[in-house]
């Protein structure tokens, strides 16, 4: 397909052209690169640190970091490709500084060179997603109900890289994954380079003549990034030391990719039957039941790990705590913010929910780790239905969430 000589920077929010083909398998090969990887961090990182001689306390500051980068990663690589005349060499730049940065970690460092690459690589590797989510949408513009079928990939691809890397794991040793995760961030940088922004139509401008300032003001919206912020550090022990938890209990490397892809499975369902959900519930009522789910989730986790079938029901409850979240999530991200102030309503999320709540969960989660696992996914199931509490008050109760 042809594509602009200099193509609007991310987060234009002005439709397709019609006409266009939609590049389908070069956009889902995107996610399912970057998601395959990330199925291969998520689940197994912290017990690759573990193997490293890394405690409990230093593993949360390097998982950490995971999240402190999105903060200002996003917004950083965004406004350097809006600057740029062609944006998408910032896209293949920080996939090639992600592959680049990673094979640092064939290194013997200790906690301080491991601290430093980490600050690289997971700024490059959060930086990239969110610029591929403009080049998606600019691709979709009026048919973004297909975003889900491209989405869905990347779902795919984390199932399949944690059920396969957890064998490989118990076959060959964590010690091992470094060289194991070397292909993805490779496929990931071709992909960059099969991908491109396309052409968008000069004739539509955005008549939205609210600022984006005012809106950040209106309690539904505070009510809203409060809800997403709290719902993010509830994930904290998840994140940094589920594995590790399961690990206490006997569980094998194998069955650790169980729990992991039982969820993601789940999560696929939703993004197929997301525009459903959404034709028959409110937006905001989906977030507040996925915040329920996820504090229930929790408290299961909690009470329950050593029972095999109660630890698999809880992980299928990711389709909703975060599959259904996320959806509802976007919904709402369109709803506050229209047109062209929706890049800047996804910068808002991103650095407050999954960068400042990661950090604070993933920090929160190695202090309480030192009272017990199960005390930690209680303290994350409190604060999961605090944010459903907030999500009730402000977005369904008198539909204070539409305009």
């Amino acid at each position: 397909m042809q594509v602009a000589d200099h193509p609007l920077p991310p987060g234009d929010g002005r439709p397709v052209r019609s006409g266009q083909p939609l590049p389908f398998v070069r956009l889902s090969g995107f996610y399912f690169a970057y998601y395959a990887a990330l199925g291969a961090f998520t689940p197994y990182w912290g017990l690759y640190l573990k193997a490293r001689g890394m405690d409990v306390a230093a593993i949360s500051v390097l998982m950490s970091l995971w999240y402190a980068t999105r903060i200002v990663a996003p917004s950083t690589w965004t406004t350097l490709a809006a600057h740029s005349p062609a944006p998408i060499n910032w896209l293949r730049f920080g996939c090639f500084l992600t592959l680049a940065s990673f094979t640092a970690f064939l290194l013997p460092l200790g906690f301080a060179g491991l601290f430093v690459v980490m600050c690289v690589f997971c700024f490059a590797y959060n930086a990239v997603m969110p610029q591929f989510e403009s080049i998606t949408m600019s691709h979709l513009g009026v048919r973004s109900d297909r975003y889900g079928l491209i989405r869905v990939w990347g779902s795919v691809g984390f199932i399949l890289v944690v059920a396969l890397y957890g064998i490989l794991v118990d076959r060959i040793g964590i010690a091992s994954l470094p060289w194991l995760m070397l292909p993805l961030f490779a496929g990931l940088l071709v992909s960059a380079y099969c991908n491109q922004y396309a052409r968008l139509s000069d004739e539509v401008h955005d008549p939205d003549p609210h600022s984006f300032r005012q809106r950040l003001k209106r309690p539904q919206v505070i009510a809203f990034f409060a809800a997403a912020f709290l719902a993010q550090v509830s994930f904290g022990p998840y994140y940094t030391f589920f594995s590790i938890y399961l690990t206490e209990y006997g569980y094998s490397a194998s069955m650790l990719g169980l729990f992991w892809t039982v969820g993601v499975v789940a999560e696929i369902g939703v993004f197929f039957l997301a525009s459903r959900i959404f034709r028959r519930w409110d937006a905001g009522k989906v977030m507040v039941f996925a915040l329920l789910s996820a504090a229930l989730r929790w408290w299961m986790t909690a009470i329950w790990p050593d029972n095999t079938a109660v630890l698999l029901l809880a992980q299928l409850t990711h389709a909703l705590n975060f599959g259904a979240f996320f959806a509802a999530v976007m919904q709402l991200l369109v709803r506050f913010f229209p047109g062209r102030m929706n890049g800047h309503g996804q910068g808002v999320f991103y650095g407050l929910s999954s960068g400042v709540g990661g950090v604070i969960g993933a920090l929160a989660a190695g202090q309480l780790w030192h009272l017990g696992g199960h005390v930690a996914f209680l303290v994350s199931s409190g604060i999961a239905l605090l944010a459903a509490a907030i999500a009730w008050y402000w977005l369904v109760n008198g539909q204070a969430g539409r305009q």
